[in-house]
Formats: structure tokens, C-alpha cells, sequence
């Protein structure tokens, strides 16, 4: 439950057209509710300024499903992530405006389209083709909390004149979301071009000695440009939550 909804309520109540009881019973499950294999926190829209997201990997279809339908009594917007196409199948005939978005294995259902609230662009960049998945999980989260979303995609360092011919659009961004995997380099270089933040987000993307993206996550972390703050390997869904919140300052 956001604000909006909350001050509708309330405001229903003093008019009088809602009773004290019917208000009672839209609210009776604020701050949480227990559904035994779930809490659902339905406050934290309130204290966050968006709803809980649901981590679909390792829960069922049925945990999916129930979660779902007893957020969307509330929220007019739910996020599902890694969620396979198997499971997402199953999901979707359940929850009415549901879609899913296999490139970033994200189940999004909107009650209705979501305002603009960031103050600049929010542009994700990919090092390679195989980041993709990653960079696209950021890209929607950033774009389902009310933000101008762009991308770049392939623009890596082993050619690094395909990234120079964006330069336009890179000055123009006011936080940057950057996903790479193999040595995880492209941070940094889109950081020293730049004067805002750059969200760094490791992937497990490469050979042997990339061990699953630790490699990367150490070059990002050891990074010598100033602007770079760093994320969970593979954490797309991090990166843009926390570029989403700071383009709402």
C-alpha cells in the first residue's frame, strides 16, 4: 500500500463515505500478513516508496501465485525475478496483466502505467551480448519505479570504439548502470568519461579464471575511477533499485 492509496482511504473515512469498519478491513493487514509460507510485507511501499519484490528462484509456482494475489489487493505494481520460462508459464494464466520478460527472467504486473519520478535518465550499459540478461534486469526494475530508462548493449572493451560512439547519450544519463563480466574493466572506463555515479554490476560471465564473476567483482571493486560503486554478481535487480533511488534525490 503507497501513500496514495493510504490518503484515499483515510480521506474516504473523514467524507464519510467509507465506515470505520470497511477502512478496518482494507488495513487489517498492514504492516504484514502471514500466509505461513510467506510474510508479505504490504507497509513497505509505504516506507520504501515501492513494493516488495518477490525472488522467484526456489520458490513454487503455487508460493508464486499466492504471494501475488495477495500483493496485487494492494499494490499496483508486483516484481518477480528469476523466474524460468517452465515456471513463468504456469504463473502467468493466474494474475491478470502479467507479462514476462524472458531475456531478464522477470515476471512485471501493472494495474496501471507507472508515472514518471526520476529527475534524469538512467542509461544501462553492457559490456557483451552475454550480459545482456543482467543489464535487462536492471533496466526493468529501473523502468517499473517510475524511471526514463535507455541502453547500450556489446559496447565492451575489447572494441572500445563502439562505446565512444554513444558518448552523446553517456553525457546525458544522470546515473549510469554498467554490467560486465570476463576482467570487468568497462566500469571503470565509462566512470573516467563521466562526472555522475556508475553502478557496477559484475556478471558471471566468462572463462575458467573469472570463477563465476568474482574476478570481475574484484577489478570493479579495486576500481581506480572515484564515481564507481559496485554490486552483487549478477545483481541487475540491485542495480537498478539503487540507481532508481538515487535519481529520485
Amino acid at each position: 500500500m503507497d501513500y496514495e492509496s493510504l490518503n484515499r482511504i483515510l480521506s474516504s473515512v473523514a467524507s464519510g463515505n467509507t465506515s470505520v469498519g470497511d477502512a478496518v478491513e482494507k488495513l487489517k493487514h498492514l504492516p504484514c500478513e502471514d500466509i505461513e509460507y510467506a510474510h508479505i510485507d504490504h507497509h513497505r511501499s509505504l516506507r520504501k516508496g515501492f513494493p516488495e519484490v518477490i525472488f522467484g528462484q526456489g520458490k513454487t509456482t503455487d508460493q508464486i501465485v499466492g504471494i501475488m494475489q495477495k500483493m496485487l489487493i494492494q499494490e499496483k505494481i508486483i516484481l518477480v525475478t528469476r523466474v524460468d520460462k517452465e515456471k513463468a508459464a504456469e504463473v502467468i494464466p493466474h494474475i491478470p496483466d502479467s507479462v514476462y520478460h524472458q531475456d531478464a527472467k522477470m515476471i512485471i504486473t501493472k494495474k496501471e502505467d507507472i508515472p514518471i519520478q526520476g529527475k534524469g535518465i538512467i542509461l544501462v550499459i553492457s559490456a557483451g551480448t552475454s550480459d545482456i540478461p543482467v543489464a535487462r534486469e536492471a533496466f526493468l526494475t529501473a523502468e517499473s519505479m517510475g524511471n526514463q530508462v535507455k541502453s547500450i548493449f556489446d559496447v565492451g572493451v575489447a572494441g572500445i570504439h563502439r562505446l565512444l560512439e554513444h558518448k552523446t547519450i553517456i553525457d546525458q544519463a544522470s546515473i549510469l548502470i554498467v554490467a560486465a563480466g570476463m576482467e570487468g574493466a568497462l566500469p571503470s572506463v565509462v566512470a573516467g568519461m563521466v562526472n555522475t555515479p556508475v553502478i557496477a554490476v559484475p556478471t558471471s560471465i566468462g572463462y575458467g579464471v573469472s570463477f563465476g564473476g568474482l574476478t570481475a567483482l574484484f577489478a570493479m571493486l579495486n576500481s581506480c575511477s572515484s564515481n564507481v560503486a559496485v554490486v552483487n554478481i549478477d545483481n541487475g535487480f540491485g542495480a537498478g533499485y539503487m540507481a532508481s533511488m538515487i535519481n529520485r534525490i
